[in-house]
């Protein structure tokens, strides 16, 4: 998927990163841009999953602005989230 960064420039900026933050934070650091990239996958696909449930539904727009609502603020707090514990760990 990295169109323009060959090999040894992947190997580089590990590299530079290992001597930025150290050996032991790494697996944190890797672990907490997991977690958050799992949230915004989880948040990305409940947001589509509700976009498509109101599109296939033939009712009137009523109940679909009180729905959308409810998964922005979802969402909202999935990125809150993140934000604190990536504060927390930094």
């Amino acid at each position: 998927m990295f169109l323009f960064i060959s090999g040894a420039e992947i190997v580089f900026i590990f590299f530079i990163v290992l001597l930025i933050f150290g050996a032991d934070k790494i697996p944190s650091i890797a672990k907490t841009l997991a977690k958050g990239v799992n949230q915004v996958r989880s948040a990305t696909n409940e947001i589509k999953t509700e976009i498509q449930k109101s599109v296939d539904s033939n009712k009137p727009g009523g109940g679909v602005g009180k729905e959308l609502k409810n998964q922005v603020d979802k969402v909202k707090e999935d990125f809150d989230e993140l934000t604190d514990s990536i504060k927390r760990d930094l």
